[in-house]
């Protein structure tokens, strides 16, 4: 019986796992569609990356640069957290779109706290709030200007939310590259240019945010700090499916990732599964590299 046992360990080895770049190539296969994804863990050679210079478009991942930018302006002196900003008729968005905000006040005229409408716009992904950030913070131009400034690259912001409800086909026009994204969130976890307290904020906020499609697999009370973006699906074709996030490892390092999924036939489950799954392998080879 030992013996059988023995042949069989050396007639059947254990099946070793392809690199990890094409483990992400397979799982990519099941979205049909265009999936870039890059990552990043320092002082190791990690590598995730699957056309991650490309220009998906980003929905809502848009919302992470956008509330960046508030915070500098209120490190600048522009506002202030607890400063009232006037919630106007003009900022309602119809079609109605996902607005915890709007839905409260459905014929505005309020005033709300920049920290609400910040909270709500990263834990929520508040449409209607982010548009009111966009329009006090100077428009697209400014944020995206102020990312440039960060040194990351290939972040393209030009319509806000109103005109995406209004305009499907304008979601392209607003891109982000998996390799950018992945700068930003390195920037914000290593070198944040926010004090202390308010990258304590923000990443709380991403915490908080909906369910991390990238946290889904990972072992229990693995912390996730992302922010999603999703786009509606029109004659079978889901333009976006995003998440971008920093990842806590058992040792404290922090595993930054960026997935999109670009013109996707698949369902929303399969979709779903496919950034699951990248994300899961992505932490599983992370935990195996130590620093060098």
């Amino acid at each position: 019986m030992r013996l059988s046992l023995l042949i069989a360990l050396f007639v059947c080895p254990a099946v070793a796992q392809p690199p990890l770049e094409q483990q992400i190539r397979n799982i990519a296969a099941d979205a049909h569609a265009k999936v870039s994804t890059a990552c990043s863990l320092p002082g190791t050679p990690l590598n995730c990356d699957l056309d991650a210079e490309a220009h998906p478009p980003m929905q809502s991942v848009f919302k992470l640069p956008l509330a960046l930018t508030i915070l500098h302006q209120v490190e600048q002196g522009k506002f202030s957290l607890d400063q009232s900003i006037r919630f106007q008729p003009e900022d309602l968005i119809l079609p109605m779109p996902y607005s915890p905000l709007q839905d409260k006040y459905p014929q505005a005229g309020v005033d709300v706290p920049l920290r609400t409408l910040l909270q709500m716009t990263v834990a929520l992904s508040d449409n209607t709030a982010a548009d009111i950030l966009l329009r006090i913070a100077g428009g697209p131009k400014t944020v995206e200007d102020y990312i440039a400034a960060l040194g990351v690259t290939g972040f393209h912001l030009q319509d806000g939310e109103r005109a995406l409800h209004r305009d499907h086909s304008l979601q392209y026009r607003n891109w982000f590259e998996p390799q950018g994204a992945v700068q930003l969130l390195r920037t914000v976890s290593d070198h944040s240019p926010l004090t202390m307290e308010h990258t304590g904020l923000l990443l709380a906020w991403m915490r908080s945010s909906r369910a991390s499609r990238l946290g889904l697999d990972l072992p229990e009370g693995t912390t996730v700090a992302h922010k999603g973006g999703t786009s509606d699906t029109d004659n079978g074709i889901t333009a976006a499916t995003n998440d971008i996030g920093l990842i806590a490892l058992p040792d404290g390092r922090q595993l930054a990732i960026a997935v999109f999924v670009t013109d996707s036939t698949a369902d929303e489950a399969t979709r779903l599964k496919v950034i699951v799954r990248i994300g899961r392998a992505v932490y599983d080879s992370a935990t195996r590299l130590q620093i060098r």
